[in-house]
């Protein structure tokens, strides 16, 4: 027995179908870069572009007009250092791009990325140790630093994607602290 009687047509199948992805449903990816003027390639990721400030804010807008609701910001720095200070400079690659796509699109959502692992010159999520451990408790409170500053230069939505325990909480609790 084959009970094709609802995918009989295109218009049955479309009725019945569970799942529909539409623009809507989409976040749309974006790696802002300091320093640059243009698009760079990424040679790690085919197709994808390291992005400047004005390309990203030319880029949200075309994300807009294609009915997607929000981008995410990925940021690389300028410089480099041990503490990723980068990530929570108020000046920094994704608050700077955060205020213009804002400013450009405000009814397009922001999400910001929130990791230490672009800003640090070793490359981890957070703070090394003398000993080459990441000291996740040191780690938490520059998380939080970044996650305020982020939401400051106007970020709808804060992404943590680091690997310390328990920033979800501090995180909240920073942000609440400073009303946002």
């Amino acid at each position: 027995t084959r009970l094709r009687r609802l995918r009989a047509n295109r218009a049955l199948r479309g009725l019945v179908r569970e799942t529909r992805l539409e623009a809507a449903d989409f976040v749309y990816p974006m790696f802002v870069a300091h320093g640059i003027d243009r698009r760079e390639p990424i040679a790690e990721m085919p197709g994808v572009d390291h992005l400047s400030i004005a390309h990203a804010v030319v880029e949200a807008g075309e994300a807009v007009e294609l009915g997607i609701p929000a981008v995410l910001l990925f940021g690389l720095p300028a410089a480099k250092d041990e503490e990723g200070s980068g990530a929570w400079d108020d000046e920094g690659i994704v608050q700077l791009a955060t205020r213009a796509i804002k400013e450009a699109h405000p009814e397009l959502l922001v999400i910001t990325d929130l990791c230490l692992c672009e800003y640090t010159s070793h490359g981890h999520c957070g703070v090394l140790r003398s000993d080459g451990v990441v000291d996740n408790d040191a780690t938490l409170e520059l998380l939080s630093r970044t996650a305020v500053s982020q939401a400051r230069a106007g970020a709808d939505l804060i992404a943590p994607s680091d690997m310390m325990d328990g920033r979800v909480g501090l995180i909240r609790c920073a942000l609440d602290e400073e009303g946002h």
